[in-house]
């Protein structure tokens, strides 16, 4: 099993939830989160004032899969989440060493 979460654009949130769901790739958990990369935040405007925003809003998407699954819902995540601009997001996944539903009490893939 594996724990893939992606970070991505807030307006793409929609498109990536349909698109996994598509793919028959039902559980995940939405976060918004604030972070920066190489885009390093931006400017803005406000009252005449520009102001540096150091940190820019995004969306977190965490889901647990099978390891058979993984490169599935990695392209869907790519195909809908990319626009080719800097700020598109990152995907990471790692090893989930164990999965417990608490309602059943059931272990491992059962549990997903």
């Amino acid at each position: 099993m594996k724990k893939l979460e992606a970070i991505v654009r807030h307006y793409k949130l929609e498109d990536v939830k349909n698109a996994l769901t598509e793919q028959g790739i039902a559980g995940m958990t939405i976060t918004e989160v604030r972070g920066f990369g190489r885009q390093k935040g931006h400017t803005e405007m406000y009252r005449g004032t520009e102001y540096a925003v150091d940190f820019v809003p995004k969306v977190k998407i965490e889901i647990a899969i099978d390891d058979d699954r993984v490169q599935t819902a990695v392209d869907t995540i790519l195909k809908s989440a990319q626009t080719g601009q800097i700020g598109d997001g990152k995907i990471f996944i790692t090893d989930l060493s164990e999965t417990i539903r608490i309602r059943t009490a059931e272990t491992g893939p059962e549990a997903l």
